[in-house]
């Protein structure tokens, strides 16, 4: 291998490089963007001569993504990461062809999937190697109305569009003191496969499973009131409307009204430590392979302190690739992004739960065992 380490890499500056390649980023809502220091990089492994890493998948990741790709870019000269951020189906689905090196994906693949990656990663194993964690926010725009208290099963009901007034019984009995309008609901859904449908359907399904009685998919089960394309539309359809509420990862909310979700006996708001907490709650999915790192999130938790509606996404890769050039990028960029140092960039610029220190060894080991066939 090639690479070559690069001390410190302070005050990098963030402005003229957050733009992703194929698509701008959302204005994020950590520190990074508020006139604060900018994330550093610690000793980054970088390649000689550099090179260009494509990359394809999960909108969730964009602000997450403009730090990452400013600082690797900034601390390895000549390296390149365009991250397309076309939703996580579409990045599965180019990964898979061979189109990009790596895929971010708010859902780890599938059986059919990974049986489709591994010939495409030369018959080595795929390995899903969670990035990024945070929570799936249920923002909405109700005018006058900050947050809003609602249990699992109220939830469920107003995106199977059972409950459709603002001032039902329902929401009313848990927001005595909120004075609610006589006011049509309008709840928006992704109109793309996403991971971020994915795990919001899961956490109906498995915490409500008598109101919301539909298949777990990254399609919206049934016919939208209202859908957008991305993260970034389902937040532009809610601002843009009235009585709108809509799921989106937590780094994309802004200034709309939040739930807090019913946990047990208390309702928990989100929050990077909150969806940190179910993580560590959560067990590795059965199927795993040695090197695989997909979590089966707990969503039923009755946990004090734990939002329980979580997104974990990932990044797809092979453990070998054809050409060495291409393994030595994917193996720089992806410890960079696992690092602490990469963790807590994500959380400034995005608002994410850093990965535990017992998972960035394990998944550092992984990646440092991704190698090349010639």
């Amino acid at each position: 291998m090639k690479l070559s380490k690069y001390g410190q890499f302070a005050g990098i500056a963030l402005a003229g490089t957050l733009a992703l390649s194929a698509c701008g980023s959302d204005n994020p809502t950590g520190n990074g963007g508020d006139g604060s220091a900018a994330p550093q990089a610690g000793d980054v492994e970088c390649v000689d001569g550099g090179g260009t890493l494509s990359g394809a998948g999960a909108s969730s990741q964009e602000n997450a993504m403009a730090a990452w790709k400013a600082v690797w870019e900034g601390a390895c000269e000549g390296s390149v990461v365009e991250y397309d951020a076309v939703g996580s189906g579409a990045g599965r689905s180019q990964f898979i062809e061979g189109g990009v090196a790596f895929a971010g994906s708010d859902a780890a693949l599938d059986e059919a999937e990974t049986e489709d990656a591994t010939e495409r990663c030369n018959g080595s194993e795929v390995v899903n190697l969670p990035a990024y964690i945070a929570p799936i926010a249920v923002a909405f725009n109700l005018e006058g109305v900050d947050s809003l208290n609602l249990t699992p099963e109220v939830i469920a009901d107003i995106f199977n569009q059972e409950i459709t007034n603002w001032n039902d019984d329902a929401i009313a009995e848990e927001n005595p003191d909120v004075e609610l309008p006589d006011q049509e609901i309008v709840p928006v859904n992704r109109s793309d496969e996403s991971g971020t449908t994915e795990n919001f359907v899961a956490y109906l399904a498995e915490a409500a499973p008598d109101n919301w009685p539909h298949e777990v998919s990254g399609n919206w089960p049934i016919d939208p009131v209202e859908a957008a394309q991305g993260s970034s539309g389902v937040v532009n359809a809610i601002e843009g409307g009235e009585g709108t509420i809509g799921y989106v990862d937590a780094s994309h909310v802004g200034e709309l009204g939040t739930v807090a979700v019913g946990v047990g006996e208390e309702f928990v708001e989100y929050s990077p430590e909150a969806a940190a907490a179910i993580v560590d709650a959560s067990q590795p999915r059965e199927e795993n392979t040695e090197n695989d790192h997909a979590i089966d999130l707990d969503y039923t938790t009755d946990e004090a302190g734990v939002y329980p509606i979580v997104l974990v996404s990932y990044h797809v890769a092979c453990m070998e690739y054809e050409e060495q050039a291409e393994a030595d990028l994917v193996k720089s960029f992806l410890s960079y992004v696992v690092s602490e140092e990469g963790q807590q960039a994500a959380a400034d610029e995005a608002g994410a739960a850093p990965l535990s220190q017992e998972t960035r060894d394990a998944l550092t080991g992984t990646i440092e065992q991704i190698s090349a066939a010639s």
